[in-house]
């Protein structure tokens, strides 16, 4: 879960370094001469049958990269965060970079872990690690191999496996697009600050609504109050410790899509000078590519 594997790597003159986020020793040897660090490694799930193991890879695997980041001298660490600490409701539109959820608002043992890892790194950061919080939105395109939660809703799509919609919404975004916006936080952001690197905001009506029209699947027309999807995050949950796999929908996943989760990322184009590219491009590559590797 801690292992390092990429997937393919656009830059040239690189070199792969292969460690483990819950080995320290490895982390050293990777971070050697380093100037930068960015930590995106994490374990991404709603669901989980071991919020034990979640914790151990989101918060002790943040602590050891930072450790290694400072042993190692870097100028920069980017510490790559969620979206998904923001609080969201129907009191702001967007959620800001000073909207930060306290423990008790987390939904979810993946939330919570990445809380206490946001704390690990500013705490770092107070310690003399000149860190830099990069909070992510929903990331899309193409060499999604694991998926992330947002390609295994496409996923589940395309196999015609989403009969409902809710009145949920979120921000998505060019993975590659956030890559550059990794790399802008590490050349013009300011130290101890978090930037919000997102793309589009868009209902989960008109989202699934652009799938349909890409996808040529039909989009759902049925639209469920939130306390049926409860229902359904119950089953799912169920289900999924039953069967020891993710199901389409646990209580975690239901309970974040309460609201719409819209961001702002003014302040990401307003000092870094951000620019995310529209999201239909995108989710055409990422179509293609799930159904090029077999995956629906």
């Amino acid at each position: 879960m801690g292992l390092l594997e990429p997937i393919y790597v656009g830059v040239l003159l690189s070199e792969e370094q292969r460690g483990d986020i819950l080995d320290p020793l490895s982390l050293e040897r990777a971070t050697q001469g380093c100037e930068e660090v960015y930590h995106l490694a994490a374990n991404v799930k709603f669901f989980t049958r071991n919020p034990a193991a979640m914790r151990s890879a989101n918060t002790q695997g943040t602590r050891n990269v930072l450790t290694a980041a400072r042993k190692a001298g870097v100028r920069k660490m980017i510490h790559t965060s969620t979206a998904a600490v923001l609080r969201r409701g129907t009191n702001s539109p967007s959620a800001d970079e000073t909207m930060l959820k306290d423990d008790h608002e987390a939904v979810g043992a993946y939330e919570l872990s990445k809380l206490e890892a946001d704390r690990v790194a500013m705490d770092a950061c107070a310690e003399g690690l000149p860190v830099i919080i990069i909070n992510l939105a929903a990331p899309i395109g193409p060499g999604d191999a694991k998926p992330s939660p947002i390609g295994h809703t496409i996923i589940q799509f395309l196999k015609g496996k989403f009969p409902v919609y809710t009145d949920s919404g979120l921000n998505v975004v060019d993975v590659r697009d956030a890559a550059e916006g990794h790399c802008l936080a590490a050349e013009k952001g300011t130290i101890g600050n978090r930037y919000i690197l997102g793309g589009e905001n868009i209902s989960l009506k008109d989202f699934l609504g652009v799938l349909g029209e890409l996808s040529g699947v039909p989009s759902p027309t049925i639209r469920v109050p939130y306390a049926l999807t409860l229902i359904g995050g119950v089953m799912g949950e169920i289900t999924g410790r039953l069967t020891n796999k993710e199901p389409l929908a646990c209580l975690a996943s239901v309970r974040m899509g309460k609201y719409p989760h819209y961001v702002s990322i003014d302040k990401a184009k307003r000092e870094l000078g951000y620019r995310p590219g529209p999201i239909r491009a995108s989710l055409q590559e990422e179509i293609e590519w799930f159904r090029a590797q077999g995956m629906v």
